[in-house]
């Protein structure tokens, strides 16, 4: 696209009310944001278990500053893996119940180092239609064939697995899908993958923290072994920022050595470590927390039971309401807007054309009233 092109595109994007705009917070996460010069009730952040503002997380990074300073200064394999990098590696991979684990900046930056370095042109990529953008991203630029399956469709991805000629094969999914709330059926998945010699690669961006006490959809699903790659990040539920992939000492040790987005970048500041292993404790020692999560899943799927909008299926905190046009799901977030309620309308290419919807995303530090009052709020617009 030339210079020239982009007011008539962008103008394009206004007229399919696709044009995004970025919300400028003027308070901390939370429930409760200030935008504008006015304070909403919000239900769009990711921060799941109320962790983003706890003041453990806020000392551990202050005590982190004072003892290893703020920036990295360095790659990891220059002079910027500090020890409390490698701490909150050894506890992360602990927590999880793998080996070994390899801190990354982002799960975008996670998921193309793992495919990019593991998969070439002559493998074959296998990816669930519903993936993030990120896992897409990597799959085609591992230069691998890449193959799409139908969400959730056992039958569909073993058809592709049977027919490819590839000798190197990696299944990658979702293990909670970020747009829809659902969870990707992992023991049918590892069993796929054990019998047709394939990577199962899982981003558990949304189930870690969530499920399995904490520790993930791995977890929660009761699925291991050596082929199986764990991605999750450390910017929703635990609070803090980046991310990590978890798996055998040999994967870890080879990512290390080839992933081009851990060799070629500044590491992570290390008092953010310090925070995620506080993070760990909070996540395991609190599950009132997560308890606090599923009264207010079921309080809000019972309430909106009756409404015109369906709410997709999903366990998660992850809840969409099903609105359809891009139109209506943007007339319907401004109404709740008016009414002091901060709902984000997801609109394509995030989702695909006809399912735009309304996010709502729940917290544990939200209280039952608050979702109460949404809830309500939605029933007396529909």
């Amino acid at each position: 696209m030339q210079p020239q092109q982009l007011s008539a595109a962008l103008a394009e994007l206004d007229a399919s009310h696709s044009r995004r705009t970025r919300l400028t917070l003027e308070s901390p996460q939370g429930p409760l944001i200030h935008v504008g010069g006015r304070d909403y009730l919000a239900f769009a952040s990711n921060d799941y278990l109320g962790l983003a503002n706890h003041p453990a997380l806020i000392e551990a990074t202050r005590e982190g500053l004072a003892r290893w300073g703020l920036g990295g200064g360095a790659s990891h394999l220059v002079a910027g893996h500090f020890g409390v990098h490698q701490q909150a590696e050894d506890e992360l991979a602990a927590f999880v119940g793998t080996p070994a684990a390899l801190l990354f900046g982002s799960g975008y930056a996670a998921n193309l180092a793992v495919i990019t370095s593991l998969m070439g042109r002559d493998d074959a990529v296998f990816a669930d239609r519903l993936n993030h953008a990120s896992l897409n991203d990597a799959c085609l630029l591992s230069r691998a064939a890449f193959k799409r399956f139908r969400h959730n469709d056992l039958d569909h991805l073993e058809s592709l697995l049977k027919s490819t000629p590839a000798k190197s094969r990696l299944i990658a999914v979702d293990a909670v899908y970020s747009m829809d709330g659902d969870e990707a059926p992992l023991a049918e998945l590892l069993t796929l993958a054990e019998r047709y010699d394939a990577w199962l690669y899982l981003d558990d961006a949304h189930g870690f923290g969530v499920f399995g006490d904490g520790r993930g959809s791995m977890a929660e699903q009761g699925i291991a072994g050596e082929r199986v790659i764990y991605m999750a990040t450390l910017g929703k539920a635990a609070g803090v920022a980046g991310a990590f992939v978890a798996g055998s000492a040999e994967l870890i040790d080879w990512l290390v050595n080839k992933a081009r987005t851990y060799i070629f970048t500044t590491a992570q500041p290390p008092a953010l470590a310090e925070a995620v292993r506080t993070s760990l404790g909070l996540i395991a020692g609190e599950p009132w927390r997560r308890e606090r999560l599923v009264q207010h899943i079921e309080m809000l799927r019972h309430t909106l039971s009756g409404v015109k909008y369906p709410l997709h299926a999903s366990r998660s905190p992850i809840q969409p309401l099903m609105i359809g046009g891009n139109e209506q799901v943007m007339t319907l977030s401004a109404r709740l807007r008016e009414a002091g309620l901060w709902v984000p309308a997801i609109r394509p290419p995030t989702v695909p054309e006809g399912s735009a919807r309304l996010r709502i995303s729940l917290s544990a530090a939200h209280e039952a009233g608050q979702v109460q009052r949404l809830a309500e709020a939605i029933v007396a617009m529909s």
